[in-house]
């Protein structure tokens, strides 16, 4: 099994995207299209990226490789391996299978071969009964090629006595649950399918006559494919050469989306539920404002995702923007072996203060989560030595006390910081002149809620931070994970 650095070698301290999918149908070379769309994906995970194609005359090609798309998809070599007019392909952050470490073997997308021909698909999400559904399936006979939990959607597949692909996807995923956003394919048919929450996103678009499935829409943009709309939350479409046929497998839910989509994961110029991400973000600052002022000298984002919702804070507080903190645009994943000494200068590596911007002024830190605050502290004692008068943190997002079992590889729910500390207790630790998380009721409102959570029937999943989880996590409250009290 290959070792992988971590994606992020010196910044072990946010919360890691899941996985991005995207398939299209209809056109010559669709794989290209493909390895285009997965590169404007790359943020949604980048230790590994695999491309499935089908051409009428050689039939299902696939390539798995690890690390980033620009490194494995751009020559001509690799990309002649993959002709045809279909294809579907997945960059992937491990949130089950091996952790640490990514074997090959768990690369998506996954290929299956049926008695009425190949299928292969990519699933962004996660399954919570995973490991209860692997058993069962093993005892019957199934034999796993992988540790990921989406190869169980593959074997439950080829156990389903339903007629065709589509039906006997619609038969596995009924047994499935959690998240899941799936893309998949047969030899001449482009499927997608969102979980009856919706947790995940997955949209529709059409370039000329060919049509397109995606995460987000900013890998439709890098294509100049049109936006048509978002799958539903239960949705099935199934695209052939007669066009697009919607199906509902499901027993209809009130929908449940990641409310993280709009804070952090998703790229600020994708479009979540007909709204800009940037906009959104930016309006996350302004809500922040309101309810944590400060008397300050300048606002500064921590890059990049904290940047606007640090323009929505100075626009809204009056207090001037300000680039205090510049990122390290081209240190990659395999920029140095790291050594002791080298790990030890942490996150200067990636950012560095703008000394002459920051010196005797009251700085006001803008970022969109603090996990296990190691970065938090790093950036506050950089800012300090840059000679800053005072250092205030304003978080983009409520206190992550809780464990995403949806797709997002957080830390165990002992090493949350907010799980174990007050903000008060926070703002000690980090040793800050303040602290301020943005309210969840704030945060409703920011993404469009006007009168902020319905407790009764929260709109979003934000399990993360409430502790309210819209699906049970079986695996692991078997494995001894504590649900949230009443008392909590």
């Amino acid at each position: 099994m290959r070792q992988m650095p971590p994606a992020h070698p010196f910044d072990d301290d946010k919360l890691k995207e899941e996985c991005g999918i995207f398939g299209i149908i209809g056109v010559a070379d669709a794989a290209n299209f493909v390895a285009l769309g997965l590169h404007a994906l790359q943020h949604r995970g980048q230790e590994a990226g695999g491309i499935v194609a089908h051409d009428p005359e050689q039939g299902f090609n696939s390539v798995r490789r690890f690390g980033y798309v620009r490194d494995n998809f751009t020559s001509a070599k690799v990309m002649e391996a993959l002709p045809g007019p279909i294809a579907i392909g997945h960059v992937r952050y491990s949130t089950a299978g091996s952790k640490g470490q990514t074997a090959m073997r768990d690369v998506q997308p996954f290929f299956g071969e049926f008695s009425m021909g190949g299928a292969a698909i990519a699933h962004n999400g996660n399954i919570t009964n995973a490991e209860a559904l692997r058993r069962e399936l093993i005892e019957r006979g199934s034999i796993f090629q992988s540790s990921s939990d989406s190869e169980c959607i593959i074997h439950l597949m080829a156990r389903s006595l339903q007629r065709d692909i589509p039906e006997r996807m619609e038969d596995a995923l009924r047994r499935v649950e959690g998240a899941f956003s799936v893309v998949a394919m047969t030899a001449n048919q482009l499927i997608g399918v969102r979980d009856p929450l919706g947790v995940r996103p997955l949209v529709l678009g059409r370039l000329g006559e060919a049509w397109v499935l995606a995460s987000e829409t900013c890998a439709l943009d890098i294509i100049g494919a049109e936006f048509q709309r978002e799958i539903e939350p239960g949705e099935m479409v199934v695209i052939d050469e007669s066009g697009v046929e919607s199906r509902h497998p499901f027993r209809a839910r009130r929908p449940r989306f990641c409310i993280f989509e709009h804070v952090y994961f998703s790229r600020p110029d994708s479009i979540l539920g007909g709204r800009s991400v940037y906009e959104t973000r930016e309006a996350i600052g302004r809500e922040l404002a309101k309810e944590a002022p400060v008397e300050a000298d300048i606002v500064c984002p921590v890059p990049d995702s904290g940047t606007p919702a640090a323009i929505g804070y100075s626009l809204e507080s009056g207090i001037p923007y300000a680039m205090g903190i510049i990122r390290n645009q081209y240190m990659g994943r395999t920029f140095i072996e790291p050594t002791e000494q080298i790990r030890n200068m942490g996150v200067r590596l990636k950012l560095n203060v703008n000394r002459a911007l920051i010196r005797g002024k009251r700085v006001i830190l803008v970022d969109d989560s603090v996990v296990r605050g190691t970065t938090s502290r790093k950036i506050k004692e950089m800012i300090l030595d840059a000679g800053a008068k005072e250092v205030h943190f304003r978080i983009a997002s409520p206190p992550t006390a809780w464990p995403c079992f949806y797709g997002v590889d957080t830390p165990q729910r002992e090493k949350l910081l907010a799980a174990t500390m007050t903000e008060e207790e926070m703002r000690d630790h980090l040793a800050v002149d303040s602290l301020k998380f943005i309210s969840l009721d704030g945060l409703y409102r920011a993404v469009g809620e006007a009168q902020g959570r319905d407790n009764a029937c929260p709109q979003y999943c934000d399990a993360c931070f409430s502790g309210d989880y819209p699906v049970e996590p079986a695996d692991m409250i078997e494995k001894g994970f504590r649900l949230k009290t009443a008392a909590e």
